[in-house]
């Protein structure tokens, strides 16, 4: 059975297959995807992770979402105040509040 070819750049005349995110090869990315860390080396680890579900299970309703009145189940830990690489502040859970997946995306500026 043939592979499928995997998807060229969207850039346009550029036709490399090493695609990063959004579409682009490492070469067309944008700036700040090329800077940005790995998620694991930000800090969202397993042990984020057993502390995000931990979290949720004690808080899960959408913070934005109760204060309009609906009732919408959080699927994110968002950081209140963006912690930039300081553990310290990653770590704080008086910086946590749940959310789901819109309200985040609409709160970070993803997703438009």
């Amino acid at each position: 059975m043939p592979y499928a070819l995997r998807p060229e750049c969207l850039e346009p005349n550029c036709f490399r297959r090493d695609i990063a995110r959004k579409g682009r090869c490492a070469l067309h990315a944008p700036a700040e995807e090329r800077r940005r860390l790995p998620a694991a080396a930000r800090g969202y680890d397993s042990k984020w992770d057993q502390a995000r579900r931990h979290y949720l299970a004690h808080h899960p309703l959408c913070r934005i979402c109760e204060q309009h009145g609906r009732v919408t189940q959080a699927t994110v830990v968002d950081h209140i105040q963006p912690h930039r690489g300081n553990m310290l502040l990653f770590w704080a859970r008086a910086n946590w509040q749940s959310l789901c997946a819109a309200c985040h995306n609409r709160k970070t500026g993803r997703g438009r």
